[in-house]
């Protein structure tokens, strides 16, 4: 199978270099491509000088857009599996081949890599966690599953989703919607346990001013996306 990372950066410049040469530990067995979110650091100058494959968006889109503009990247070169890994090295590369495996194994069309499954590894602040477990219980009042780290953009898909989602994708903090689409696209969604890392420079889009502002459109979207008839592609 041709096996894509998509990983979006914005603003970067402390981690990319980091998070390019551990994933070069996978030489071989997976391709990848950093979207540079029009960062107004020097991302872009990082990923040129060091001849790092990349797409160069000219406007910032947004975590969603720059997910999505990867995963139109992986429709037209005609890969069979994408899978996420966030530019801030907080994803561990020794994870991907179980993140992978389901989808490989056509049990699953997702697959999320959970920190909360057996509690390993960096575990985010209190507030966040507290806002990542009411927007799972929505979730899990929507779709009938349990997916506990619904706001990891640590995941895997096939290539059935790869297709949708290069389509229709969430713009805004898009993780938990993108959730609620692949389940009314008749997705199959697993969660395996892995261990994430703190990030270990820059700053993170989400800090504690915003968390309100974030727990309130996250869950207007889910509930919007719940009912929204499915798009013609």
């Amino acid at each position: 199978m041709k096996k894509l990372i998509i990983i979006p950066a914005y603003n970067e410049e402390d981690n990319i270099l980091r998070v390019v040469k551990n994933i070069n530990i996978k030489q071989g067995e997976y391709d990848y491509i950093v979207i540079n979110d029009c960062s107004k650091d020097g991302t872009a100058e990082l990923l040129k000088n060091n001849r790092i494959p990349f797409l160069d968006l000219s406007c910032n889109l947004g975590i969603g857009g720059a997910v999505q503009a990867g995963y139109r990247y992986a429709l037209k070169n005609d890969y069979d599996v994408a899978i996420q890994m966030d530019g801030d090295g907080q994803h561990d590369v020794s994870w991907l081949d179980s993140l992978v495996k389901p989808i490989e194994d056509g049990v699953a069309d997702i697959c999320i890599g959970s920190r909360f499954i057996d509690k390993k590894g960096f575990q985010s602040s209190f507030l966040r966690r507290s806002g990542i477990s009411i927007l799972s219980n929505m979730i899990k009042v929507i779709t009938g599953q349990r997916i506990y780290d619904v706001t990891s953009g640590f995941r895997a898909v096939g290539r059935k989703m790869i297709e949708f989602y290069a389509f229709d994708y969430p713009q805004d903090y898009p993780e938990p919607e993108a959730i609620v689409k692949a389940y009314k696209k008749g997705a199959v969604i697993q969660e395996i346990p892995v261990e994430m890392l703190e990030r270990q420079g820059g700053s993170s889009s989400i800090n504690a001013s915003k968390a309100v502002y974030y727990m309130i459109k996250v869950a207007i979207a889910i509930l919007i996306a719940s009912i929204q008839k499915e798009k013609r592609t």
